[in-house]
């Protein structure tokens, strides 16, 4: 009888521990402290490739706010833009560094999202960087222009990615399609070692220049920048009111002696819903007052101003506190 007793008291003691477990892992994100700082909470950052500036510049920020604040902050390799945003959704992640097109997109249901439907998981925190859309060739591939890369090799990011999307649109400015060119869906790492190798003749890349894959490239092979003149920049300004002007400066990547005139989009920081106002109102002020000390040339490009310029999705409303605070929102 008493065998039989400790038996169902170990059998209620299992299942208890495991109710307990399951609740715990059920916990939202609003239960964390609303006082105490950064060190209280735990805050997963969804960036890119282990090549890509978003997860060098992540680095770099997330290394300054621990050693700094004691902060929590802990970054994670991904797809970038679209899987990030998912990742969000999907309680994988905090925070992310996503394309400020892409998190439109999500937030409307539209273009890329347009099969995912609407995603209103995440809030704005803030623009950090200039996104540029580079065109890269081989300067032995007779590529000069975006129209000469009709009929060519040319990878244009990991499917479904922001890149992918900013590929279609700048070739459909001059009227290519995908179906025109030898389609290829690689990462920067996987697109600079084709293009290297020969197997490809040109890729898109979107992110901020210099971009490591690239600037590793140049220094083993001859490369060109793709320019897109005036008149076509300015119908894609048009159609798509993210882009802006970008000039690339001479001398960014080895062997490229001059200014090369292209489009860029913003790399904008976004946060889940679920953190609270009060931690993210603390990570907004901490990433933006500690900017002059992050050891990442992205660092110097980041402004208030910039922070709040061209957002079309709505600030968490810790960003939005601080935000109002310093005077960057009236």
């Amino acid at each position: 009888m008493k065998k039989k007793i400790a038996i169902a008291v170990s059998v209620i003691l299992v299942f208890a521990t495991l109710l307990l477990t399951a609740c715990g892992n059920t916990e939202p994100k609003t239960e964390v402290p609303q006082e105490g700082g950064l060190s209280t909470v735990e805050i997963n950052i969804g960036t890119g490739g282990t090549t890509g500036t978003y997860y060098g510049f992540c680095n770099t920020v997330a290394t300054t706010l621990n050693e700094k604040l004691g902060a929590n902050l802990k970054v994670m390799s991904s797809g970038a833009s679209k899987a990030n945003i998912l990742d969000i959704d999907d309680g994988i992640v905090d925070m992310a560094i996503v394309q400020n097109d892409v998190m439109d997109y999500a937030y409307k249901g539209t273009s890329l999202f347009e099969s995912d439907g609407k995603f209103t998981s995440f809030s704005t925190l803030g623009a950090v960087y200039a996104e540029v859309c580079q065109v890269i060739a081989r300067a032995d591939s007779g590529i000069k222009t975006v129209a000469d890369l009709k009929g060519k090799k040319v990878s244009v990011g990991d499917s479904g990615s922001g890149v992918e999307f900013n590929a279609q649109q700048i070739l459909g400015a001059y009227k290519i399609t995908f179906e025109d060119i030898n389609k290829q869906n690689l990462s920067f790492q996987a697109s600079a070692d084709a293009l290297k190798d020969g197997k490809i003749d040109a890729f898109f890349c979107t992110a901020g220049a210099p971009t490591v894959a690239i600037t590793d490239l140049a220094t083993t092979t001859d490369i060109v920048i793709v320019e897109i003149d005036d008149e076509h920049l300015a119908g894609l300004q048009s159609e798509y009111g993210f882009y802006a002007e970008y000039k690339i400066p001479a001398g960014t990547y080895k062997g490229v002696d001059a200014d090369a005139t292209t489009v860029a989009v913003k790399a904008t920081f976004i946060v889940s819903n679920d953190l609270s106002e009060q931690v993210v109102y603390e990570l907004t002020k901490a990433i933006y007052e500690n900017k002059d000390e992050y050891a990442h040339d992205k660092a110097k490009e980041m402004t208030l101003e910039y922070a709040v310029s061209s957002i079309s999705v709505p600030f968490h409303p810790g960003a939005e506190k601080y935000f109002r605070e310093v005077g960057a929102i009236e």
